[in-house]
């Protein structure tokens, strides 16, 4: 019996870390998206909506594709529905920044990723509630990240295509 407490302590442990792992993965790769995800957390409901209307149709399409019979079509279909949810793990680094940033350190400033830890830290923690904390937090914290990412790259691409501002008031008062 101790063998299967300790199995299933290390399996949550585990999960927890992994859930961690991908959001210091996404600070460290993806800083600016990270970053502008943050800021969409300013309005979750509406990038929670925009998770849930972008993952369905991909999500719905894998799981059909996944049940035909080519060993292709079934990666296809898994990978369908595996996509959204990385996503939703690098939209989500953005929530869990804005976690680590109400709790404020001196050392923020050298190593800024230790918001990241710190608000995954605190997020995957409450993945240990029963029941919310293993069904509603997860899934949700995927979708509203899938939503939180979507948004950060289409404000990151319209900053792209606007021309750049050019003020020459001070080269014409040099002449």
């Amino acid at each position: 019996i101790m063998a299967d407490i300790l199995k299933i302590f290390l399996i949550i442990v585990g999960l927890l870390t992994v859930y961690v792992s991908y959001w210091l993965v996404a600070q460290a790769l993806f800083p600016v998206v990270v970053e502008r995800a943050q800021r969409q957390y300013a309005k979750p409901i509406k990038i929670t909506f925009v998770g849930l209307l972008a993952a369905a149709v991909p999500v719905v399409l894998g799981a059909i594709i996944s049940n035909l019979p080519n060993p292709a079509l079934k990666l296809t279909g898994v990978t369908l529905m595996i996509v959204p949810a990385l996503l939703g793990l690098v939209g989500s680094a953005g929530l869990v920044a804005r976690i680590g940033a109400g709790l404020p350190t001196p050392a923020d400033e050298q190593q800024p990723w230790r918001r990241v830890l710190r608000g995954g830290i605190l997020l995957s923690l409450t993945f240990l509630l029963p029941f919310v904390g293993w069904f509603v937090l997860p899934i949700w914290a995927l979708v509203s990240g899938f939503g939180a990412f979507i948004l950060s790259v289409q404000e990151l691409r319209k900053q792209r295509s606007e021309p750049p501002i050019i003020n020459m008031a001070p080269l014409q008062g040099a002449a």
